[in-house]
């Protein structure tokens, strides 16, 4: 796979960016907690450099195609009524065959517990949820304070306010910096990655035409499917970007960081991918 000269500025810049955020961390002590202020600065440049990651794999698996083993429909799970049985407190007697494959299941549930699991880059833009209701945030010296009208002494003290050197949970945040450096450092796998998102996102689409035309054919009404993702990009702004200098609602050059402009440029180049497919 050849990657373009444009991918490969980005890349390094990515990179160099991705070496700060790690000597932040370990600045911070490296370890399960970080100061709030430091756990903020590094979420604020993380965001858009997740983002521009995902949109260079993108740009880079322009051209990809690859080879999906045939379909195989999942097969239905027999209904049992043991666990109504046992939650009745009614006894059960198992097979061996049963007792054969709740073993298996056992042991292999064990032999997952004990692999470490492995965060990978999220190759699709999280959605925004339309439904969401937003709660009103109400300052701390806005809230009533007063318990008692008969009591002078029944004023509620203010809560401190939080500190910025207060230890803040960063496992989290330490498994996606470890995501994201191998995802630059291996974008070529992770290019072949999307291709295979985006050719089983293909195929599941037509075997959804199938079904709605046989469902027409058959005059049984409409089919159930799906529904499914179709861009890996959602609209609007890229999540953590802000605007770029050559974006003409730029009213605050000054705000505009690095990362920003790495992000405008890598998602101009994932829209190109993404519209104008390279079939040569």
């Amino acid at each position: 796979m050849e990657v373009s000269p444009a991918i490969d500025k980005n890349w390094e810049a990515l990179k160099r960016l991705l070496a700060m955020l790690v000597g932040m961390a370990e600045l911070g002590g490296g370890g399960a907690t970080l100061p709030r202020h430091l756990h903020r600065a590094i979420l604020k440049l993380l965001r858009p450099a997740e983002s521009a990651a995902r949109r260079l794999i993108i740009a880079a698996a322009r051209g990809l195609v690859v080879t999906l083993p045939p379909f195989r429909p999942r097969k239905p799970k027999p209904k049992s009524v043991e666990p109504v049985l046992r939650s009745l407190g009614i006894a059960v007697t198992m097979s061996n065959a049963d007792f054969a494959r709740a073993e298996a299941a056992r042991k292999a549930a064990a032999l997952r517990a004990t692999r470490p699991r492995v965060t990978n880059l999220s190759l699709l833009d999280p959605l925004k949820n339309p439904f969401r209701i937003r709660r009103r945030y109400v300052p701390a010296h806005a809230v009533p304070r007063i318990r008692s009208l008969d009591d002078s002494a029944s004023c509620r003290p203010l809560p401190a306010p939080p500190s910025p050197d207060d230890p803040v949970n960063a496992s989290r945040l330490g498994q996606r910096l470890e995501a994201l450096g191998r995802a630059l450092d291996d974008l070529p796998g992770q290019a072949k990655r999307f291709a295979r998102w985006k050719a089983r996102r293909d195929a599941a689409r037509a075997r959804d035409r199938q079904a709605r035309a046989a469902a027409a054919q058959s005059n049984q009404g409409g089919s159930t499917v799906r529904f499914r993702r179709v861009s890996p990009l959602r609209r609007g702004r890229p999540p953590g970007g802000r605007l770029s200098r050559y974006d003409p609602h730029a009213t605050h050059p000054r705000n505009i960081r690095e990362i920003d402009e790495i992000l405008a440029h890598a998602h101009a180049l994932a829209v190109y991918a993404l519209e104008t497919p390279d079939t040569s």
